[in-house]
C-alpha cells in the first residue's frame, strides 16, 4: 500500500469507524492525463457540491487549503488576486479545504477574510486530495477543461516554510495554466510543495462506546430538544432513543459539519447570549455513537428530559392583545411559493407600548419565517416601516429587558412578511399575533438603527458583489442584538463599528456564510456592548449572483433592490437602548398605553421670613 493510501485508510478509520472503510476503497492517485471523475464536496452553505457544477471551463485550478497554514495564509490573498485575472480567460478556481479540525464557518471566514470571490469547498474524507496525490495543504493542481490531471505543485517559489525570498523567480502556476490554455503539454508537470502535512482526524481513545443513555442524550437535552420536539418546525424529535437511532446518520452528518445545531456567526468576532454550537467533544461524542451502531445503554438511567410548554400555548405568557390573521392562508402542494404579506385588522389609536411579542402560525410546520412590522397607516407610500421582531427557526419569542418596551406608534397597523414553504400537500395556515403590555415601569424605549441600501445593481454572474451602508448613533447606546436581512444571492454580512475620533474599525458581528433559511438574530451579552455617540456603523456584505449559487433564481439578471426573493435587500438591524434615556412611564397593563404622570406632591409652604426691625 502506497502512503496515500495507506493515509486514507487511517482518515476512513477515523471519521467512520473500524470495519467500514476497506484499503481497497482508498482512491488510487491519478497519473498526469488522466480524468478525475466525480467527486462531492460541500460547499459553505452545507451542500454537497461536485466540480462540474463550477461549469464549464478551459482549466480548473484546485488549491488546497486549511485554516492555520501558515503557508497558506500567505498564499490566499494572491490566489484570490489571480483569479480575478483568470476568471474573464474561462479558468474556474476553487478553494479545497482538508483540515479535519475545520469547520464550515472558519472556512468561509477565511474566504471572506481575504476577500476571495472564488468557492470554498470542503473535502472531509480528504479522497479528492488523495486521488489527486495531494498530501501537504498549499499545493495546487490544474486539471484541464476535461478534468484531466496537468499539474501539482507549489504556487511560485517565493515563500517557504523556514523564509521568503526577496522575489519570485519562477511562476510554476501561472506558467502551467498558460500551457493549458494554450493546448500544450505543461513544462514542468510537477513542482516541490512546503505547506503543512495532511493529518486524518484521529479518533478520541475511548474505554466503551458510547451510549444513548449516559453519553449522548445529556448533550441533545442541552443543545438540541429544544427545536427537535414533537409539534415544532424540527423534521424529528430527539426525546426519544428510537427516533435518534433512526436518524442516527443524519444526526452524525449534521453535526459533523456544523450544520447543526444553526449558527452562521463567525467565532473570530464578537461574544453572543443565545450561541448554540457543540463543542469538539460533544461532536466526537456523537460520531463515536453512530459509528458504534447507536447503543441504547440503560435507558433506566436515561437522565429526565427538559420540559418545556406546550408549542401550541404562548411562549410569551397569556397575551394582553391578540391579533389573527384576516383570513387563512391557502398554500399549494408543491413549489415555490412568493412573499406573502398580511395587514393586521387594527389601528393603534394611541401610542402603545409593548415588552413582549409573539408571532405564532396555526400550521408551524408551513412557516420557514415571518417578519413584523408597524407601518403608519395614513402614510401612502408605506415609507415609515419600524421592525419589530421575526419568527425564524429555532428562534424564540421577543422578551426585552426588564424596564425596556418598544413603542408601537399612534396610527400604526401593524404587517406581517411571511415566507411559506410546501409540504406536498395542500396546507392551511392563520397566524396570530400576541402582545404582552409591561408589568413594571419603563425607564427605556427599544430603538434600533437600519443600515441598509437600495441604490445597488448587482452584475449579472458575479460571484461576491459587494454592497456596504453606513449611519450614525444618535445616542451613546447599549446594544442588545444585531440582524441581518438579504434574499437569496445573500452571501456574506459584517456589522463594524469606528468610534467617534478613531481609525480603527470594531468588528461586532461576522456572518461568513449567510443563509437565507436561518436567519437569526444575534443576541449581545446584556449591558456589555456600549458605543458612544457619534460611532459610525458600517455593515458590509457580498451578494452571490453566480451559476454555482445553487439558490439564485437566474444568474444572467441584474438585481436590484426589491421585496420579492428573486430581487434583493440589503438590511442591517442593530437594536440598542439609549443610555441617558429615562422615561419612569407606567404603561396600563390592559391597554399598553401610557398612563398620566402622577401630580407632583405639593411643596410645603415655607413661613413667612419675619420682618427685620430697623431701630434708628
Amino acid at each position: 500500500m502506497n502512503r496515500s493510501r495507506f493515509a486514507l485508510a487511517l482518515l476512513c478509520l477515523a471519521l467512520a469507524g473500524p470495519g467500514l472503510c476497506r484499503a481497497e476503497d482508498a482512491p488510487r492517485p491519478l497519473a498526469f492525463g488522466e480524468a478525475l471523475g466525480e467527486h462531492e464536496l460541500i460547499d459553505i452553505r452545507y451542500l454537497p457540491r461536485t466540480l462540474g457544477e463550477l461549469g464549464d471551463a478551459k482549466a480548473y485550478v484546485l488549491y488546497f487549503t486549511t485554516v492555520e497554514c501558515p503557508l497558506v495564509q500567505r498564499y490566499l490573498p494572491r490566489v484570490a488576486k489571480l483569479e480575478r485575472e483568470l476568471r474573464a480567460k474561462g479558468v474556474a478556481v476553487v478553494a479545497v479545504n482538508v483540515g479535519p479540525g475545520d469547520t464550515i464557518r472558519a472556512m468561509a471566514t477565511q474566504a471572506l477574510e481575504v476577500d476571495a470571490a472564488f468557492p470554498f469547498v470542503k473535502d472531509y474524507d480528504a479522497r479528492l486530495a488523495a486521488q489527486l496525490g495531494v498530501d501537504r495543504s498549499g499545493a495546487v493542481v490544474v486539471l484541464d477543461g476535461e478534468e484531466r490531471l496537468r499539474y501539482r505543485g507549489r504556487i511560485d517559489d517565493q515563500y517557504r516554510l523556514g523564509g521568503v525570498r526577496p522575489k519570485v523567480s519562477r511562476h510554476d502556476l501561472r506558467e502551467a495554466i498558460s500551457d493549458v490554455l494554450a493546448g500544450q503539454k505543461v513544462r514542468v508537470e510537477e513542482t516541490p510543495v512546503d505547506g503543512c502535512k495532511l493529518s486524518p482526524a484521529l479518533p478520541t481513545r475511548r474505554e466503551r462506546a458510547p451510549t444513548f443513555a449516559a453519553d449522548v442524550a445529556p448533550i441533545f437535552w442541552r443543545s438540541c430538544v429544544e427545536c427537535h420536539r414533537p409539534g415544532t418546525q424540527a423534521p424529528f424529535s430527539l426525546l426519544s432513543f428510537e427516533r435518534a437511532k433512526a436518524n442516527g446518520a443524519m444526526i452524525a452528518e449534521v453535526v459533523r459539519q456544523g450544520r447543526m445545531p444553526p449558527w452562521f456567526a463567525s467565532d473570530s468576532h464578537g461574544s453572543f447570549s443565545n450561541r448554540r454550537t457543540l463543542s469538539a467533544d460533544e461532536k466526537d461524542t456523537i460520531q463515536a455513537w453512530v459509528a458504534a451502531g447507536c447503543p441504547s445503554g440503560d435507558l433506566k438511567r436515561l437522565p429526565a428530559a427538559p420540559t418545556f410548554p406546550d408549542p401550541k400555548a404562548w411562549q410569551i405568557g397569556e397575551p394582553d392583545f391578540v391579533l389573527p390573521a384576516p383570513v387563512e392562508e391557502e398554500l399549494p402542494a408543491q413549489g415555490y411559493v412568493p412573499y406573502r404579506y398580511v395587514v393586521l385588522p387594527h389601528v393603534f389609536a394611541e401610542d402603545t407600548w409593548v415588552s413582549r411579542v409573539q408571532i405564532r402560525p396555526s400550521n408551524p410546520r408551513v412557516v420557514h419565517h415571518c417578519n413584523l412590522a408597524a407601518f403608519d397607516f395614513l402614510d401612502q407610500d408605506r415609507k415609515k416601516v419600524r421592525f419589530i421582531t421575526g419568527l425564524v427557526p429555532g428562534g424564540s419569542a421577543m422578551e426585552l429587558p426588564k424596564g425596556v418596551a418598544f413603542k408601537i406608534p399612534a396610527g400604526s397597523m401593524l404587517v406581517l412578511q411571511v415566507h411559506y414553504v410546501t409540504t406536498g400537500k395542500p396546507e392551511k395556515d392563520q397566524i396570530s399575533v400576541g402582545l404582552r403590555y409591561p408589568r413594571e415601569p419603563v425607564t427605556k424605549q427599544l430603538h434600533h438603527v437600519q443600515v441598509s441600501a437600495r441604490k445597488f445593481a448587482i452584475a449579472p454572474f458575479a460571484p461576491a458583489h459587494p454592497v456596504k451602508a453606513s449611519r450614525t448613533l444618535r445616542h451613546d447606546a447599549t446594544l442588545i442584538a444585531l440582524f441581518s436581512h438579504m434574499h437569496l444571492r445573500g452571501k456574506d454580512m459584517s456589522f463594524l463599528a469606528t468610534r467617534p475620533g478613531k481609525q480603527e474599525r470594531e468588528t461586532l458581528l461576522t456572518i461568513p456564510n449567510y443563509s437565507f433559511d436561518w436567519q437569526l438574530a444575534y443576541r449581545l451579552p446584556e449591558g456589555k456592548v456600549r458605543l458612544p455617540k457619534g460611532t459610525r456603523l458600517t455593515v458590509e456584505g457580498h451578494f452571490d449572483n453566480s451559476a454555482f449559487n445553487p439558490y439564485n433564481p437566474d444568474p444572467k439578471d441584474r438585481v436590484r433592490w426589491g421585496e420579492q426573493t428573486y430581487h434583493e435587500m440589503f438590511y442591517g438591524f442593530v437594536f440598542y437602548t439609549d443610555d441617558h434615556e429615562r422615561l419612569d412611564l407606567r404603561v396600563d397593563p390592559k391597554t399598553g398605553v401610557a398612563l398620566p404622570a402622577a401630580p407632583a406632591a405639593p411643596k410645603p409652604e415655607r413661613a413667612p421670613k419675619p420682618t427685620r426691625r430697623r431701630y434708628f
